[in-house]
């Protein structure tokens, strides 16, 4: 196992992980009415063992962090600028959006209010840790990304301005539950639902720099390869120098496989659709046993079994 990077332990603060494979979060649309139920646990109970690290679907900070509004008002964002219609991963199914409404600056403090409660409830619900989500074109994306943010107060315009409010989120976060238990999530490169920026690089860098004054657990970055949804396409950008910048354990994802995983310049390696497709893939690295072929149509389907929990096991003869 030492010959293989990917499957050599990794102490991350105050966790001792026994492989350097995590489990990416995967928006799975399987909670019904917004509560997951048993066959949530089965999902993750088939892809856990001791010291692995499982980073859970994205939940919503309150019952206005998602597409459909309460009362039907319209979704908030950091700008009113429609979105245009966007292909699904799956290449096929088209989603349409109704204009966003962009929050007033005096809204900002409650919806920063929104994380640190959720933040609460995670750690009473059990969880280990935290993970707040500012990449793919969420909200916090909207907000740093200057090709989707177009406000002129003080969470407009300049690169501090725009990561004001994803940096208000994190102290408030880790005031509620501590550093050691948080993470964020970014993807400067990406273009998920239109939010790209123009210097990629110095954003990333810009919340890198804050990001190790928190001294937050870990900071999880998308490769740059990996701008839309299923796309991997080579560019001349990479992770290199926000990976040399921060000071915490740094996670890479962006649909690696075993070989590219283990080249990865990184301390962890998040793994989504093949960890999807392949419950126990740790132990498929280890052997280099053939992997399970994941089905995009069932992404993001809503059957509890499809898609879900019924990937098939390696032999327990191997």
């Amino acid at each position: 196992m030492d010959s293989i990077p990917l499957l050599s332990p990794y102490k991350m603060g105050r966790f001792d992980l026994s492989n350097r494979v995590v489990l990416a979060p995967l928006t799975r649309q399987r909670s019904y009415g917004s509560v997951p139920r048993s066959h949530a646990v089965l999902n993750y109970s088939q892809r856990t063992s001791k010291g692995r690290l499982l980073i859970a679907e994205a939940t919503g900070v309150s019952d206005t962090a998602q597409g459909f509004q309460p009362n039907g008002q319209a979704s908030i964002s950091s700008t009113d600028k429609p979105l245009t219609p966007q292909v699904r991963a799956d290449g096929v199914d088209v989603d349409k959006f109704s204009p966003p409404r962009r929050l007033e600056t005096e809204e900002i403090p409650s919806i920063i209010n929104d994380f640190r409660l959720a933040a609460r409830n995670a750690i009473e619900a059990g969880f280990d840790g935290v993970e707040i989500h500012g990449a793919h074109g969420y909200l916090i994306d909207q907000f740093i990304k200057d090709q989707v943010n177009d406000r002129t107060d003080k969470y407009g315009g300049s690169i501090e301005n725009r990561c004001r409010f994803a940096l208000e989120i994190v102290d408030v976060v880790v005031d509620e539950v501590g550093a050691d238990r948080v993470g964020t999530r970014l993807s400067p490169y990406a273009n998920y639902i239109k939010s790209g920026d123009s210097n990629p690089e110095a954003l990333g860098l810009y919340m890198i720099n804050f990001l190790n004054k928190f001294g937050i657990s870990y900071c999880h970055m998308f490769e740059s390869r990996m701008a839309t949804v299923g796309d991997n396409f080579v560019t001349p950008h990479g992770l290199h120098p926000m990976r040399n910048a921060f000071k915490g354990t740094f996670i890479a994802a962006g649909g690696y496989d075993r070989e590219e995983g283990n080249k990865a310049i990184a301390d962890l390696v998040a793994y989504g659709r093949l960890f999807l497709a392949n419950p126990e893939l740790p132990r498929r690295f280890e052997l280099d046993a053939p992997l399970n072929k994941y089905n995009g149509d069932t992404f993001s389907t809503s059957d509890p079994v499809i898609g879900y929990t019924n990937y098939s096991f390696l032999s327990s003869d191997i």
